[in-house]
Order: structure tokens, then C-alpha cells, then sequence
């Protein structure tokens, strides 16, 4: 069962969106056990050209799912963004149950649903986050990465205890940054 926390910014999530984001991101359950309890954070921003962002974070104890759209359609974009977290879960299962294999049971995740094989001169930082960084190998870096949907991540490399930062290159291979 999913519990669902839907903020907006910039708009009042009325009765009908809520509805409307809990009918979509049901259909992503049956992906779960029954007895799994799921906490998904979805944000709703609207800007001031008219376009909207849905943001969805499902934290799954070591990996976390997240999707986020922008579009000038805010019903489209939590169709889409619905699908992607849809896709993550079959295109990734394998990947997601033999990581977790040592620290959670992976039946208490997922069912046996369909699994498929898987400028900044003049910037200025507008928003700050803090981070855990977690003890971990580089394939559990790269999936977390690819979940995340992000072009860069950090992390603690599980066997000398040191920082690597893992990021997309422009020809869509992936670079890897030691810190010593």
C-alpha cells in the first residue's frame, strides 16, 4: 500500500489532482507486495511561464525511485512521470533485487510482475540539499544514478572508505571521479 504526500507550490492541490495523482500512481502497486508499505512524496509546482513540474520520490530502503516532468500540461506530466517510475521498476528489478539481496528480502519488495532486461558562467546556486552518503559498490552507484534520473552522483566507496563522484559525459558514457 502506497501513502501519499502531495504538496504544491504555486498551486492549491485541490480534491480532484490529489485523486488524480493516487488513481495514476496505483498502477504502479502491483509492482510491490501487498504487505509492503511505500511512502511517496510528490510536489506539484506550477511556474509563472505556465509550465508545471511533478516531481515523485519513492524511497525503497537502499535505492530510491524518483521521476520528475515539466511540461505545460500538469495532468500529462503525472502520466509521464508515472510511467517513468514504471519503467525504472521493470527495466531495473534484477538489477534492484540482487543488490538488496543481503539487506532486505526481495520478496518483500517486489511481485514476480513482468520484468524487462534491462552554460554556468554568471550561475548562482539557488538551492541547497545535505547528503548522506552511503557505503556502497560502483554497480549499486550507477543504478542508484540511472533510478535518480540525475547526471551525476555521490557516493562512499564501500571497500577503502573514499568519495567517488560518478557523472553522465556529454557522448552518454559515464565518468568517474576518485576524490584521494
Amino acid at each position: 500500500m502506497i501513502k501519499y504526500s502531495i504538496r504544491g507550490e504555486n498551486i492549491e492541490v485541490t480534491e480532484a489532482i490529489r485523486d488524480y495523482v493516487v488513481s495514476k500512481l496505483e498502477k504502479i502497486e502491483k509492482y510491490f507486495q501487498e504487505s509492503q508499505e511505500l511512502h511517496a512524496r510528490v510536489n506539484l509546482k506550477v511556474y509563472r511561464e505556465k509550465t508545471a513540474k511533478v516531481e515523485v520520490t519513492i524511497p525503497l530502503g537502499s535505492i530510491t525511485l524518483r521521476a520528475e516532468d515539466i511540461s505545460q500540461d500538469m495532468y500529462g506530466s503525472i502520466n509521464l512521470v508515472t510511467d517513468k517510475i514504471e519503467r525504472q521498476i521493470r527495466k531495473n528489478k534484477t538489477k534492484i533485487e540482487r543488490k538488496n539481496r543481503s539487506k532486505v528480502a526481495t520478496s518483500q519488495l517486489f511481485t514476480d510482475a513482468l520484468v524487462e532486461d534491462a552554460d554556468t558562467v554568471g550561475a548562482k546556486v539557488v538551492r541547497s540539499k545535505q547528503i548522506d552518503l552511503k557505503p556502497m559498490d560502483l554497480d549499486e552507484a550507477l543504478l542508484q544514478m540511472e533510478l535518480l534520473g540525475h547526471d551525476f552522483f555521490i557516493y562512499t566507496d564501500v571497500e577503502d572508505n573514499s568519495t567517488h563522484v560518478l557523472y553522465r559525459r556529454e557522448d552518454g558514457d559515464v565518468g568517474l571521479l576518485e576524490v584521494k
